[in-house]
């Protein structure tokens, strides 16, 4: 899959059969519209997508903007596996709000990325103060030659599927249902680096993650989870909050893996398969916490055992 990460630069003469989105999580409706625009491929036509690194509303309300289910990094791996051609990745910048939203149909899609059909969801707006709508895109285009189509997306089932209503469930620890709808575990990956040290005193030293800020995690608490690290998986116990026992302030995501002895700073590690354990709770010193963390390992490693 080509990437392409400015609009400006593209100067292919193929028909693009296009979608447009966030595409956040690329879930099970997404990758349904995908595989259609894949299927409809002819020879001289590129199947695509055309999305934004970070959320748009990142950049028009920063203070409102959603956490992301996925990173840029893995939306762009699911993309691929979807068997795209073309993947336009730009930045939302003030330049593209600006764009008048018959513009960006005639000049942008039409004019400069030869567009034969586009596929959309059924709320996509686009163009300046998001004036534009389905029925404006579909009479502009259609008379432009354009093929346009509205998807509402579905599973079988009819269970209308969205990124808003994934990131709830995962906000309210119901991964099952998440993973259900996302067509793959949520995955939580980030940058193994250096702590306080404090879990090596207590006698189980973690791995802390440095997370990238948009994205999201679940609530604070205490996970089972699995753990990937080169190529291996391993159970995991995984403690998301600010360390209340010991005064924190500053939310930590770190991992202890069991039965794992080793270095792995600075390695890249992800976590997957979550199941809560416990809220986090201030504990009166470390003394209680230890033997609290030694009741979750050994609950973590009998489930784990019976799965």
């Amino acid at each position: 899959m080509q990437i392409i990460r400015s609009i400006e630069g593209y100067d292919r003469p193929d028909d693009l059969l296009l979608s447009i989105g966030v595409f956040d999580g690329v879930h099970l409706g997404h990758r349904a519209v995908l595989r259609s625009l894949v299927d409809q491929r002819r020879p001289g036509q590129l199947a695509a997508a055309l999305t934004f690194e970070h959320h748009p509303q990142a950049f028009l309300h920063p203070d409102d903007a959603p956490k992301a289910i996925t990173t840029a990094d893995e939306k762009v791996n699911l993309l691929a596996a979807c068997g795209l051609d073309l993947l336009l990745l730009l930045q939302f910048d003030d330049r593209i709000a600006q764009i008048d939203a018959e513009t960006f149909l005639r000049d942008i899609l039409v004019s400069r990325l030869h567009v034969k059909e586009l596929i959309v969801g059924d709320n996509w707006r686009f163009g300046k103060g998001a004036a534009g709508d389905v029925a404006l895109a579909k009479r502009v285009l259609e008379s432009l030659g354009c093929r346009f189509e509205c998807a509402v997306m579905t599973q079988g089932d009819g269970e209308t599927i969205s990124s808003s209503r994934i990131r709830s469930l995962i906000e309210a620890r119901r991964f099952d249902e998440a993973d259900r709808l996302l067509g793959s575990p949520f995955t939580v990956r980030g940058i193994v680096e250096a702590g306080d040290g404090r879990g090596n005193l207590l006698g189980f030293p973690t791995a802390n993650l440095r997370i990238a800020d948009d994205k999201l995690i679940p609530p604070d608490g205490v996970y089972a989870a699995v753990a990937h690290h080169d190529g291996d998986d391993r159970t995991a116990v995984v403690s998301i909050g600010s360390k209340p026992t010991f005064g924190g302030k500053q939310c930590v995501v770190e991992a202890y893996l069991l039965d794992f002895n080793g270095s792995i700073y600075g390695d890249q590690l992800s976590l997957r398969d979550w199941r809560h354990i416990r809220d986090q709770i201030r504990y009166d010193g470390p003394g209680a916490l230890v033997r609290q963390m030694k009741l979750d390992v050994e609950s973590v490693r009998e489930r784990a055992g019976r799965s």
